[in-house]
């Protein structure tokens, strides 16, 4: 298609392409306020827009538009989306609704995953490919169209997580410019210290969104204080074991004055030992972080179980004796197999 998708472009980028195009910059900025202060992405209906404009639009620029296939709802107001994408294939995302009155959301970065983490059913079928930047939007849009109904913007989505399918890292220029419409005041409006990267360990892309110093949130999949558990349990650590990557995690930390956040999912009888909480807390010493303890959510088909309650509060008090902060992550939606794991790249 040699139409230009006006979801994948950031602000600046959309002046740029309609200047280009002959039309004054006030036209895209226009265009961008339908999109995401009004929920618009149909030209007709952007009515202070004149017809020969709404007529070359048509012709030469489209907005990307997931299809809403199905949803599920758990009892705690958590919704999980199944989405159909241009080619056929199929993703998933998820709306997390909070007492405090947060608005969270959580979305993939790609088709699958490579990765191949063993807990993890989003890589069981593979990678097929990255999404694109309209793709990642149009996620957090379906969702804000959802919620709101007739009203667009309320309830407002407040966080965005990359904590669904993929690695985010593995499509960062996608991801950040998502990033960009998500956090520009004319876009989402979604300060960047609401918005989280979740990572599984590319070292070199650490380093690379360090360089950036987006004050957003980085989470790094830990799940393991040795590279022999580590390597069983995420095989990207034979490409970046525990010392590359912690130095990647420092540098990120130097350049950005940011904390880390260590994602640790505990699995009965694999790293949830006294052992591997004293190796956890020795390991993260002295670096600006926190942990997210997150009890393993059930995944059919896959061994592993998860941990009993005096575990996890054992393994917390250890990593807080020694100085570590350090929370239980309450999961939300397992019973509908939304939560951190449990989404699958599907397809027809």
């Amino acid at each position: 298609m040699n139409k230009q998708d006006l979801k994948s472009l950031k602000r600046n980028e959309l002046s740029k392409w309609f200047a280009k195009n002959g039309f004054p910059a006030f036209r895209a900025e226009q265009v961008f306020n339908w999109l995401y202060k009004n929920g618009i992405d149909c030209f007709e209906d952007m009515s202070n827009l004149p017809a020969d404009l709404i007529d070359y639009l048509k012709e030469k620029a489209y907005f990307e538009r997931l299809i809403k296939v199905d949803t599920i709802e758990a009892e705690d107001g958590t919704i999980k989306y199944l989405w159909g994408l241009s080619d056929a294939e199929q993703i998933e995302s998820v709306y997390l609704p909070f007492a405090d009155g947060r608005n969270s959301i959580c979305i993939s970065s790609q088709l699958g995953c490579q990765m191949g983490c063993s807990f993890c059913a989003t890589g069981k079928s593979g990678f097929i490919r990255n999404l694109t930047t309209g793709e990642i939007v149009d996620q957090a849009f379906q969702m804000q169209k959802d919620i709101s109904k007739a009203a667009y913007g309320e309830p407002r989505i407040s966080n965005i997580v990359f904590m669904g399918m993929g690695e985010p890292l593995e499509n960062l220029e996608a991801v950040m410019k998502a990033v960009n419409i998500f956090n520009d005041e004319k876009g989402f409006n979604i300060g960047m210290r609401k918005i989280t990267i979740s990572s599984s360990g590319i070292v070199p892309a650490i380093r690379k969104l360090a360089d950036l110093e987006a004050q957003l949130v980085l989470a790094i999949s830990l799940n393991a204080p040795v590279n022999s558990l580590r390597n069983r349990l995420m095989p990207i650590n034979k490409k970046y074991p525990l010392d590359e990557l912690l130095s990647a995690v420092r540098y990120y930390i130097n350049k950005t004055n940011r904390r880390v956040s260590f994602e640790y999912v505990l699995i009965n009888g694999i790293n949830d030992t006294i052992e591997m909480a004293e190796k956890t807390a020795d390991l993260l010493k002295g670096y600006l972080c926190h942990v997210n303890l997150i009890p393993l959510n059930p995944v059919v088909g896959f061994g592993f179980q998860g941990p009993g309650r005096e575990n996890m509060i054992d393994f917390k008090g250890i990593l807080e004796e020694r100085g570590i902060e350090c929370t239980i992550r309450q999961e939300r939606g397992s019973e509908i197999q939304a939560a951190c794991g449990q989404l699958r790249h599907l397809n027809k």
